[in-house]
């Protein structure tokens, strides 16, 4: 069963527990996955859908910003349950250790001796790592890692 099928039973199983907070959610999500495939004319695999998921977190991470700045807790908190829906359907996350073993692979056999050629080591990661950690930090990383003061 793929990711999408799931998603589908998931929203299936909501509707007869009549768990209408949670099937909002898996709805708001199967539209996404739907409003892509139609735009790109293609059913998405597993790594595109969770691409859409982590889409969805990141502007839902950024609304519950926006909420709490504003003191709209109560809509921050509906966003706060979204995230906990969606983040369900995402790949087990990586450790830090194992995130700083995929770097230093990365680093190793791109042959990338500064930092001006980060991006390379970041194509690499992206990949690898989708849905299961947080770029940005990867980034931060793999900048650490190529500056000229840290030898590798």
């Amino acid at each position: 069963m793929n990711l999408t099928q799931q998603i589908r039973e998931d929203m299936k199983t909501a509707m007869r527990a009549k768990d209408t907070v949670r099937l909002g959610a898996i709805r708001l999500l199967l539209a996404a996955i739907k409003q892509r495939e139609v735009d790109e004319r293609i059913e998405l695999s597993d790594a595109d859908v969770i691409a859409v998921i982590n889409k969805m977190i990141k502007q839902r991470r950024d609304s519950i910003a926006q909420f709490e700045a504003a003191a709209r807790h109560e809509l921050a908190d509906i966003e706060k349950f979204e995230i906990s829906i969606l983040q369900i359907y995402m790949p087990q996350p990586m450790t830090e250790a194992e995130v700083e073993i995929a770097v230093n692979n990365a680093i190793a056999s791109s042959g990338v001796q500064s930092a001006q050629e980060m991006g390379k080591v970041i194509a690499l990661l992206r990949t690898e790592l989708a849905g299961r950690v947080d770029m940005s930090q990867v980034s931060a990383l793999v900048k650490a890692r190529l500056s000229p003061n840290i030898v590798n």
